[in-house]
């Protein structure tokens, strides 16, 4: 905070003490009556100093976590530009059907006669994202998008057990989402890296010599992580099936294909869905998260259960093997319950007020934004790969060559200027990178602005102009934090002043 005032507020941006700093001994926000006495029952054992709750009155709490409120950026504040999170306006509507009383209120433990609604609407998701992706099956219970992974596979070694071909090796690209090979190895598989080419994409030739008969699957993103369609995604099918190796990918960038391309008719034996990034679900911090799994048969044979079924009496929850009438050995659950409703809700109404013509719309305003920026942007900045990209744009930090600065100082610097910055050294295959998703959700207004504040950082830049840069952000409520030293020595428990000696 600034230093200029006698408070250490900035206008009406307040400064305060942690609510345990400004806690007082006898303060409280209500009283309550004295408890009745009860037997001892810890064999004598008795608290030796306070809990250290804080005292406080109820404005005193009002006011902290409202200031706090104020501190938390989001989709609804402005341009929330993370590259590989897509991070787009989500509508209203959406929300208000999450709200209504039938889905908002139900229990998981409720009779299958009282839920009816929400099985059909798992279902009726179910068919609107076989349909989008051509797939026969799908497993709607995994929770977001690493446990999707987890699903896929375990759906994968079933079945090539099944054929009394149990393989140990997992292939993945080096321009795959990280989560990929923690979850190939905890499967129990072992990971092998395949490296890209030149152009961003998987290298064709690698990726060949590396498929042998111990490769169980090929674990690719598409597009990938620079933001890149693998074009030659058909002959990576065709070399990963020729070898008996079933093909996985990644769907977290669906948002850039979805209605334009059925990831079935690409050779792809199953994929996991992010519905909270794709399909609308406010996102981050943790949850909620939504990772569906569309399969082939074969795969959706071993699919976990339970799974949603209509009959005759209506719709219920197959929960046993015996009850599926499946081919295979479907999986037992690999979750309590079954799925997210809330975001099965969300989505739902995102596709059903879209259609089928509006998702692919939305895809390709994904795509034409994140190109105008590509566009835009090329001349100042250093784009990783020659050509279009799909729905994110990749820079690298080439363009701030002898100038002393970093990334990280042009993301610190858009701070100041009001904007949330991009993702940061993410793909680890670019030094230094900047990826940028715009999703389309964003007007060319808001772009034009984005690009013309990136435009002054870079120019500042080059013309030395570092001092400014090297110590944003300045007008955010906190200054630059040394962010190695919070990741070593993290400050989890406040301890009174008393006990600090």
């Amino acid at each position: 905070m600034s230093e200029t005032t006698l408070t250490g507020n900035r206008g009406l941006q307040q400064e305060e003490p942690l609510l345990f700093e400004q806690g007082h001994p006898g303060h409280s926000g209500v009283d309550l009556p004295e408890p009745e006495p009860v037997a001892e029952r810890l064999g004598g054992v008795k608290r030796q100093r306070d809990i250290g709750l804080p005292g406080l009155s109820e404005p005193q709490v009002v006011r902290h976590y409202t200031r706090l409120s104020h501190m938390n950026y989001a989709i609804d504040s402005g341009f929330y530009p993370l590259g590989s999170c897509t991070m787009k306006y989500n509508p209203r509507l959406n929300e208000k059907m999450a709200r209504l009383p039938g889905f908002a209120d139900i229990h998981p433990f409720q009779p299958e006669s009282t839920v009816q609604g929400a099985l059909e609407l798992v279902d009726l998701t179910a068919r609107w994202l076989k349909t989008l992706t051509g797939f026969d099956g799908v497993a709607m219970s995994p929770a977001a998008g690493a446990h999707g992974e987890l699903c896929g596979l375990m759906c994968i070694r079933a079945a090539l057990e099944a054929r009394g071909d149990a393989r140990k090796t997992v292939l993945v690209p080096e321009s795959a989402h990280g989560t990929n090979p923690a979850s190939a190895h905890f499967c129990g598989y072992k990971v092998r890296s395949i490296p890209a080419n030149a152009r961003g994409r998987v290298d064709l030739e690698a990726l060949k010599g590396a498929l042998d008969d111990s490769v169980a699957a090929l674990m690719l993103t598409n597009p990938n992580t620079c933001g890149l369609f693998e074009d030659e995604i058909l002959e990576i099918a065709q070399a990963a099936h020729d070898a008996g190796a079933l093909f996985y990918c990644d769907g977290a960038n669906f948002n850039a294909i979805m209605g334009r391309v059925r990831p079935a008719d690409l050779g792809i034996d199953c994929m996991h869905l992010n519905l909270h990034k794709t399909f609308s679900t406010p996102h981050g911090g943790g949850g909620p998260g939504s990772g569906p799994v569309v399969m082939t048969q074969e795969l959706a044979n071993h699919a976990p259960l339970p799974w949603v079924t209509e009959g005759a009496d209506g719709f219920r929850l197959l929960e046993h093997a015996g009850d599926t009438g499946s081919d295979g050995a479907p999986l037992g659950r690999i979750k309590g319950f079954h799925g997210q409703v809330g975001v099965f809700v969300r989505a739902l109404a995102y596709m059903m007020s879209l259609g089928r013509d509006g998702l692919e719309q939305a895809a390709e305003d994904a795509v034409l934004n994140a190109n105008y920026l590509l566009e835009g942007l090329k001349d100042d900045l250093s784009p990783s790969y020659e050509g279009p990209c799909m729905h994110e744009v990749l820079f690298d930090d080439r363009f701030l060559k002898d100038t002393g600065l970093t990334t990280l100082d042009i993301a610190k610097g858009l701070l100041d200027e009001g904007f949330h910055p991009m993702t940061m050294y993410f793909p680890l295959v670019v030094h230094g990178a900047m990826l940028t998703e715009p999703t389309e959700t964003e007007t060319r207004e808001t772009l034009d602005q984005f690009m013309e504040t990136v435009k002054g950082l870079a120019d500042r830049a080059r013309a030395g102009e570092t001092a400014a840069l090297s110590e944003a952000p300045r007008l955010t409520p906190r200054r630059r934090l040394d962010e190695t030293s919070a990741a070593r020595n993290p400050v989890l428990r406040w301890t009174p002043p008393e006990d600090q000696a």
